[in-house]
């Protein structure tokens, strides 16, 4: 990772967020403005732009038809990756997929797959034969920190807006996917003994640990991801869980407004 934070950069953030301000001028707990819109790649057969504050991350959704896994005859497949390109961030350089692409990816699709969002028996066209592939691309436009919330928030607006295009592969009508639970996630972000929600850049760099917390409509946990060497501890866990179940609530409120 290329440093693009100075020392003196670093203290003085440390003694802002110590005395529990920001750079922004937001509360610790506070999150970005966020934008949603919905259906931006025409070719795609759903797609999802989210600004949240300053990151810009777009999500594109193709279906095709395949075989399914053995071990799951009667389930479609999501498959989701993520590109980080220099043009997003000085942080990032051209080549292979990076650790983190693989991280970010990974983290989104398990809220996903675990708060099972789509029901995917649905996605079966003909059990051990045939089923629906659901290719997730999150392509990050402006990193500004909080990756793992911009892409979850734009995943899910995606799926949301998706139409199966059945007509194409002569298997009927087109229609909606079936989504069945709108999951979103919030991440958490530890610097020294502060918790903070929703980072920017400069933030998440001097930061010692992560949480990610899942949540769906019901308010239950459908999945959490620690990340980086530091830790949380145990009521500050509890603390982010109780906050994401209440963020997770306004995040839906959002997603609400961009059902067709």
């Amino acid at each position: 990772m290329k440093e693009l934070i100075s020392k003196i950069t670093k203290d003085y953030l440390f003694r802002l967020i110590k005395d529990g301000k920001r750079l922004d001028g937001r509360d610790l707990l506070e999150q970005r403005d966020l934008d949603i819109e919905t259906g931006w790649i025409g070719t795609a057969e759903g797609s999802a732009r989210v600004h949240l504050g300053d990151t810009d991350v777009i999500v594109g959704i193709k279906m095709d038809v395949g075989e399914p896994f053995p071990d799951t005859p009667e389930k479609g497949v999501m498959i989701t990756s993520a590109e980080l390109i220099p043009m997003a961030s000085p942080k990032y350089e051209s080549g292979p997929p990076r650790e983190d692409a693989t991280e970010l990816a990974r983290v989104v699709d398990r809220g996903i797959r675990e708060g099972e969002v789509m029901d995917v028996k649905k996605l079966c066209i003909k059990k051990g034969e045939k089923v629906w592939l659901v290719f997730v691309d999150m392509h990050i436009l402006d990193f500004d920190g909080n990756l793992f919330d911009a892409c979850g928030i734009a995943l899910m607006a995606a799926l949301m807006n998706t139409i199966v295009p059945a007509e194409r592969h002569e298997l009927g009508e087109d229609y909606p996917l079936p989504v069945e639970h709108v999951v979103v996630p919030t991440t958490f972000y530890k610097v020294k003994d502060q918790i903070m929600l929703d980072v920017r850049l400069e933030e998440e760099m001097i930061a010692d640990a992560r949480l990610t917390v899942a949540t769906n409509e019901n308010g239950d946990i459908v999945a959490m991801q620690k990340g980086l060497s530091g830790v949380f501890e145990y009521e500050e866990t509890i603390s982010c869980i109780e906050e994401s179940k209440k963020i997770g609530d306004e995040l839906r409120k959002q997603l609400d407004k961009i059902k067709s």
